[in-house]
């Protein structure tokens, strides 16, 4: 299943954002992965009619989540240890956080599919 979220980091952080992503604890990636996940790409977008460098610091995220069961991944990552550490750090750095009490359904809603 592949599920889309928002979510929108502060803009004074968005540095200390990207470089916590480029140090993601090697045991949370190994807990994604064995809960299901295939694959998390995370876009980090600004308004098209902002300037060049507006738009290098937009705050929107957008992630697209491919896994077996996004509510069985979110439920075996909940109370482990070093999820729970990186959504304390990740609280830190974002103004919107992705509410995981939904599950899938806390996602961006389908409009479309190509047929």
């Amino acid at each position: 299943m592949r599920v889309a979220l928002h979510t929108k980091v502060r803009g004074d952080r968005i540095a200390d954002y990207e470089a916590a992503h480029r140090e993601v604890p090697k045991e949370l990636t190994a807990a994604i992965r064995a809960a299901g996940a295939t694959s998390w790409t995370i876009w980090r977008w600004g308004s098209p009619r902002a300037s060049e460098a507006e738009r290098g610091g937009g705050t929107d995220l957008f992630h697209l989540l491919e896994c077996e069961d996004c509510a069985r991944l979110l439920a075996e990552l909940e109370q482990l240890p070093v999820n729970v550490a990186w959504q304390a750090r990740m609280a830190e750095l974002l103004d919107v956080a992705h509410d995981s009490r939904g599950g899938a359904d806390a996602g961006l809603p389908v409009v479309r599919e190509l047929p």
